[in-house]
């Protein structure tokens, strides 16, 4: 199946075999934390060639279920709003964010899910909280996961170099992102208002 949503989508087993041919085998003794087979279907968006935000959007519209989010920066309205209605239509919503990029009210699209009752904490353990990441629906059936450079703000969407990939249909690698997004909410801060201090 190919759709066009301000993005690019191929077969993910053609993606994967591409990169067969360019592979290079594992060093010994060096390896990733996790590995999967490939499958599902996988999307790519460019900033500012593509409209980013609009994508994003439409994949938080997707959740049925659950929407877990890693941000570091974020001052976007429109996908904070997206994700204050997901929770308005009872997606279970909740927010991992940088502490030091979001601790103040001004400018910062956080006080909008906080108003609307969206669980957000934030990560003070690293120097920087990097992660950008959405989790959507990761038990299935039509799990997804966003990750990339792209930051949620205006800048990543108009002025900056940025990327996004979207993984769908691919539930345990939906899984392996949530669980690691489970740890880091083990030991983040649960904030109830902006700005915020430590």
């Amino acid at each position: 199946m190919r759709e066009r949503v301000g993005g690019r989508r191929a077969p993910l087993l053609g993606w994967m075999a591409g990169l067969a041919l360019v592979a290079v085998p594992a060093l010994p003794g060096v390896q990733a934390s996790e590995r999967f087979a490939g499958k599902g279907e996988i999307e790519l968006a460019f900033a500012p060639r593509d409209d980013t935000e609009k994508v994003v959007i439409s994949l938080i519209r997707s959740a049925r279920k659950t929407l877990e989010v890693h941000a570091y920066a974020f001052t976007s309205r429109g996908i904070a709003d997206a994700m204050a209605a997901a929770q308005r239509r009872g997606v279970r919503v909740e927010v991992l964010a940088d502490a030091q990029m979001n601790r103040r009210e001004k400018g910062n699209a956080i006080s909008r899910l906080l108003a609307a009752g969206v669980p957000v904490a934030f990560e003070t353990r690293y120097n920087a909280a990097h992660n950008k990441v959405l989790i959507v629906d990761a038990e299935g059936p039509r799990c997804a996961v966003l990750t990339g450079s792209y930051n949620f703000t205006w800048s990543a969407d108009n002025r900056n170099a940025e990327n996004i990939l979207i993984v769908r249909d691919h539930c345990e690698l939906a899984r392996a992102y949530r669980a690691n997004w489970l740890r880091h909410r083990k030991e983040a801060t649960r904030v109830t208002s902006l700005p915020w201090q430590e």
